[in-house]
């Protein structure tokens, strides 16, 4: 009797160390699986945050795009040759946008756009700097992509789509590592701000290819720098030339032509367009619908609200800094959200990913 209780008891103990093992095994790989996964790197968001409370400057522009974008989009090629010639005769980008050797000459004066009683006479050394020819040739392209960097990009999945068009430009030298789904890597044409060279880079007085590199990203596109709008810009712009050719770099930097800036001035102060400087996207709209039959915009929403969702965007796509009060955004948006609804060019508001076209 006592043998038999004594046998039961050491199974007892040994299913009981059996399940105790077993326990602890399922524990600690619970406890693996929560660490992996909180080690994983983050997801790309795609679903959109909860609406939020419309800003005061939001709700009517919002109003605005309910409207008019919904409406499927049709170009209206009457609007967009009358708007083309109005623009081409009155400013000429195709010639006159960026400063050459054959529109700028050796004993010409240079009147800066943002400072009228600033000037500077053109010397050899200085006419040396200039494009040789204007590096648009009076060639019109099928598809042109405006990238703004506005907020309204972030998970649109508009990369593709940008991509594709014949000509790209973008403003302002945006990263675009990591960020290729929503705004691609494709760029011809990029500005680049005063500002941001000498916040950035130092206005490149000290080391130089750091800036070098950080142009590899727009390959063999074209830098246009606006060194004669302030005289502040002058000679960082000229700097910005000396260092992209001094180390080989395929990008060619060139000069904004002050005159056509002020002609571009002029021109969309007809269209009531009421502020101190056009924003460098504006002037980019403006020259490729001189350049392009089919001109599509991307990231020029200036608003804190998404138009759709209504949920909060930040001011890029890439921060949350905001801009200066320079320009008047909200204005200029009025004016392409009107030439959008004329079929004059497209404005893309939407997510690419739901089969925006």
């Amino acid at each position: 009797m006592r043998r038999q209780t004594l046998k039961s008891l050491c199974f007892l103990v040994f299913t009981l160390l059996c399940l105790g093992t077993l326990l602890i095994t399922l524990i600690r790989s619970k406890v693996d699986n929560n660490n992996v996964t909180s080690h994983r790197p983050p997801r790309h968001k795609k679903s959109h945050p909860s609406p939020i409370e419309l800003c005061k400057r939001c709700e009517k522009a919002i109003e605005k795009v309910k409207e008019i974008y919904p409406k499927t989009w049709k170009k209206q090629e009457y609007n967009y040759q009358k708007f083309r010639l109005q623009l081409s005769s009155e400013c000429n980008g195709f010639d006159k946008a960026i400063i050459t050797q054959a529109n700028t000459p050796v004993g010409s004066k240079i009147v800066y756009d943002g400072e009228k009683r600033r000037s500077l006479n053109v010397t050899s050394w200085i006419f040396s700097i200039f494009a040789k020819e204007h590096p648009f040739q009076n060639k019109t392209r099928d598809t042109c992509a405006v990238v703004g960097n506005g907020g309204i990009l972030s998970d649109s999945s508009c990369g593709k789509m940008i991509d594709s068009a014949q000509f790209v430009i973008r403003c302002n030298l945006p990263p675009l590592k990591n960020y290729e789904e929503d705004v691609g890597i494709k760029t011809d044409l990029v500005t680049a701000n005063p500002t941001i060279l000498k916040k950035k880079y130092g206005a490149l007085n000290g080391y130089r290819r750091p800036f070098v590199e950080s142009l590899r990203t727009y390959g063999n596109s074209l830098l246009l720098l606006p060194a004669f709008s302030f005289g502040f810009s002058t000679s960082v712009c000229l700097r910005t030339a000396y260092t992209t050719s001094d180390f080989g770099s395929p990008i060619r930097s060139v000069f904004f032509n002050p005159d056509y800036l002020q002609c571009l001035t002029r021109f969309w102060r007809a269209q009531r367009l009421r502020e101190a400087r056009l924003s460098s996207g504006l002037m980019m709209v403006s020259l490729a619908l001189e350049l392009c039959t089919n001109v599509h915009l991307y990231g020029f929403w200036p608003f804190s609200n998404h138009p759709h969702g209504h949920y909060a965007l930040t001011n890029h796509y890439y921060d949350d800094k905001k801009a200066s009060g320079f320009h008047s955004m909200p204005a200029e948006f009025d004016l392409l959200l009107q030439l959008h609804s004329q079929g004059v060019l497209r404005l893309h508001l939407g997510d690419c990913k739901s089969g925006e076209k």
